[in-house]
């Protein structure tokens, strides 16, 4: 997950555009929840439009670079985006007395693109690190829907102010993701995994805990672990098994581009030696070599680029890279 600020854009005028009735629909929703009901009825939900017209998702898409919000995977080359709401519109899934937040449908500060998999609740092969560094796999429900977990007080409706909430999902156009979750870098089947950060910086360890949040929360707390990273991980799913082998495909890419790098640096060292350098030809060879090495790691770069997936993972990747070369 990767920081977005929205920026001072003036929002897509298609959330507040008036109907024919002349109203608008955040108007049209609110007479809606505000209708008297006859005695024994429930209120129907409403049928919420204007957060999925297509200046809202290409304004979305533009933010994003055309990725999902959570998982910074491209969710074109698998499906539609569904447009998704922070803060759930119709219903909030561990409060069914909550009639959703339905007053932020059309709110663009509440609109985030999101791929099927973060937004859908469903059952998903995660893998889990547990206490001796091996990987666990199990089948887990994620996916967010209509959860929405808070520490504390819940707005409850139109009047309160939602900023006064506590949540414990990160919005990646209000949090920095980094400061509560951080990537598995290393080698092997635990590659590619996202972590919740720990207090004291060493390793964190998740292991199974369930599909149920109050457990993610009750360990992260015990652990010393980011709660709010721990939720998210769970929530968004973003520890579901094929999104970790996207990423860990990743990691070998870049650990390729380092080893390229390296052994071409090596090899310049070789060639610059006082008795080597009085040739020509060996001086354009070593030219061509710190060519050929500024175009690698150009190429690292670039994976690391807000435009790339995965790009917060390349970039840990690469500053870890470039503290072992000082180390070194």
């Amino acid at each position: 997950m990767r920081a977005v600020p929205r920026g001072n854009k003036v929002p897509p005028s298609a959330l507040s555009k008036r109907g024919r009735d002349k109203f608008t629909e955040l108007e049209r929703v609110r007479n809606h929840m505000q209708a008297p009901l006859p005695a024994g009825e429930t209120r129907s939900a409403f049928g919420f439009r204007v957060y999925k017209s297509e200046e809202v998702k290409r304004r979305l898409e533009d933010l994003f670079h055309g990725k999902c919000a959570y998982c910074e995977t491209y969710y074109a080359a698998q499906a539609p985006v569904d447009v998704e709401h922070y803060r759930p519109k119709g219903a909030v899934e561990d409060d069914p007395d909550h009639p959703g937040y339905w007053w932020l449908a059309m709110d663009w500060q509440n609109l985030l693109p999101s791929c099927i998999d973060c937004n859908r609740r469903r059952k998903q092969k995660t893998p889990e690190l547990t206490s001796d560094l091996s990987v666990l796999h199990k089948t887990m429900l994620t996916g967010k829907k209509d959860c929405f977990p808070v520490s504390g007080d819940r707005a409850a409706g139109e009047e309160a102010d939602v900023d006064l909430e506590d949540p414990l999902l990160l919005d990646p156009t209000r949090d920095d993701p980094g400061a509560h979750l951080h990537y598995w870098l290393g080698d092997g089947p635990s590659a590619g995994l996202v972590l919740p950060r720990s207090a004291d910086g060493a390793v964190p360890v998740l292991p199974a805990i369930g599909d149920e949040v109050e457990g993610v929360i009750a360990h992260a707390a015990d652990a010393g672990l980011s709660i709010r990273g721990a939720v998210s991980i769970q929530v968004y799913g973003l520890n579901r098994l094929h999104l970790v082998q996207e990423r860990a495909q990743l990691l070998q890419r870049l650990r390729f581009l380092e080893y390229i790098v390296i052994h071409i640096g090596e090899a310049v060292q070789t060639l610059s030696r006082p008795h080597l350098t009085v040739h020509e030809e060996v001086l354009e060879a070593t030219r061509n070599l710190i060519q050929l090495q500024d175009r690698v790691i150009a190429e690292m770069t670039a994976l690391a680029s807000p435009k790339a997936p995965y790009s917060v993972m390349a970039a840990a990747f690469i500053e870890n890279f470039k503290r072992r070369l000082l180390a070194g």
